[in-house]
């Protein structure tokens, strides 16, 4: 049985199916190299993946696809809960940013808008964002 059969619905799963495919994709290219590892084990304590899931999510037989939703909003939904889940930490470094490109593109952006949308995200998460930024943002609330 597949592990994310074990999650029906819930937080979790949701955390478990990211978890998976960020591991697909570090495995894309064959192998994963131990900063890819790093990263993956960076990954999932902040999504709470149990090291038994960690380890039969990272068998290789054990490839899991990317579920790319079919609207934009639901595309950019994804990649905000994500980068919620990232920045449980308040902190992303270069391994971690070049797996949510590869996610990002996963989701169906090409890899300019991928490397935008990251990079504005970044900022927004971060608070380091324009005062021009913050204040459409704020206006579009009002």
């Amino acid at each position: 049985m597949p592990i994310l059969d074990l999650y029906e619905h819930g937080d979790h799963r949701n955390n478990l199916a990211h978890f998976a495919t960020l591991a697909s994709l570090a495995a894309v290219d064959g192998e994963i190299n131990p900063k890819e590892m790093a990263v993956l084990e960076k990954f999932a304590f902040k999504l709470n993946i149990s090291e038994g899931e960690f380890k039969e999510v990272m068998k290789k037989e054990n490839k899991y696809p990317i579920e790319t939703p079919h609207s934009g909003e639901q595309r950019y939904r994804r990649l905000f809960d994500f980068f919620q889940m990232i920045f449980s930490d308040h902190d992303i470094d270069d391994e971690e940013r070049k797996i949510v490109e590869k996610y990002a593109v996963g989701l169906g952006f090409s890899p300019k808008t991928a490397a935008g949308i990251i990079d504005k995200s970044i900022k927004i998460f971060t608070g380091r964002i324009p005062f021009e930024d913050y204040h459409e943002l704020v206006k579009r609330e009002s």
